[in-house]
């Protein structure tokens, strides 16, 4: 079985994210893919809480053999006395972007199951390699504040709170862990596929020691504290600096930095969204807003994610978009 110190050390790392243990009750729901990581994270939870643990794994059906790897998952699952169940998608995931739906659709159907189990949160094997790769490859596309802060400890997904209680952790110590318990595991073969940018900076951090998974974790960490502050800078000047009434939303943007303005103008744009109930086009917190700025700050017109937005006498207005003329 696992190390007592490695428990112990789980058990305060998950406390630490969500402020209290998880009891039969409120139990911690733990995604499980078969993989090392996610084998490791289930080996932990059940050790550190007994009888607090439950687990799902996601069969995407994407990829010959998946359903037999749930299953595998099932049978240790129940070996560890842990609930377990496997949550199938509805429909076949397909089309471009086949990872990213691939990710919506498992992060919505953990969703539900957490609320089903009413566990308090659920935790994911996310560690810090996988921050390390994420830094790395988001600093590569020129990512801004919010994307270099990778991946946070803990989220709201689809509604689910949602926790990483591996962060500090090395991929090698986990995988060591679950081949001293005797632990079956899958490897994704995507894993080691060049074709994927996530392999290739893998690769990267493993044939260079210079680059420090740890202290590159640490450098994330830092900018999303800088990236939480910044957000607390934009929460005060909303209060300050915003007047809503119904569906129009304005800003007085006299003297505010870009950063904040964008903030400010991804909250107004949601805001009108939300009240004039504008489902399209598609906009979420990370959407580009730089050309919506840009002319702003020019005095000019511009339209984003349904939202027309003017300057008025200094001040910038949000409202509504009117209904294209059809032809």
């Amino acid at each position: 079985m696992a190390d007592a110190a490695d428990v112990a050390r789980f058990r305060q790392d998950l406390i630490a994210l969500t402020y209290e243990a998880p009891t039969r009750e409120r139990p911690i729901g733990v995604a499980i893919s078969g993989g090392p990581d996610s084998m490791a994270l289930l080996l932990l939870s059940a050790l550190a809480f007994p009888d607090a643990t439950v687990a799902a794994t996601v069969d995407h059906g994407l990829r010959p053999g998946s359903a037999d790897e749930a299953r595998m998952v099932a049978a240790e699952a129940a070996r560890l006395n842990v609930p377990h169940d496997v949550l199938a998608v509805a429909e076949p995931i397909s089309g471009s972007s086949l990872q990213a739906r691939a990710r919506d659709a498992r992060y919505g159907l953990l969703a539900a199951w957490a609320d089903r189990q009413r566990a308090m949160a659920v935790a994911t094997a996310h560690h810090a390699d996988d921050q390390a790769e994420t830094f790395l490859m988001r600093a590569a596309r020129g990512s801004g504040i919010s994307g270099l802060a990778a991946i946070r400890p803990g989220s709201v997904i689809a509604g689910a709170a949602v926790v990483r209680p591996l962060l500090g952790w090395r991929r090698a110590a986990l995988r060591a862990t679950v081949r001293r318990a005797g632990l079956p595991f899958v490897d994704d073969p995507a894993n080691t596929d060049l074709r994927h940018d996530r392999t290739r900076f893998r690769s990267l951090l493993g044939h260079n020691e210079w680059l420090d998974p740890p202290a590159l974790g640490r450098t994330a960490a830092a900018v999303a504290e800088a990236e939480r502050s910044l957000g607390e800078l934009a929460a005060l000047f909303w209060r300050e600096r915003v007047v809503i009434a119904e569906e129009v939303v304005t800003i007085d943007p006299q003297g505010l930095p870009r950063d904040t303005l964008r903030r400010l103008a991804r909250r107004a744009i949601a805001n009108v969204r939300a009240a004039g109930s504008i489902a399209a086009p598609p906009f979420d917190d990370s959407a580009n807003v730089e050309p919506l700025l840009d002319a702003l700050r020019a005095g000019r017109r511009a339209t984003h994610g349904g939202v027309a937005a003017a300057v008025r006498r200094g001040i910038w207005h949000f409202r509504p978009a009117p209904p294209r003329r059809s032809l």
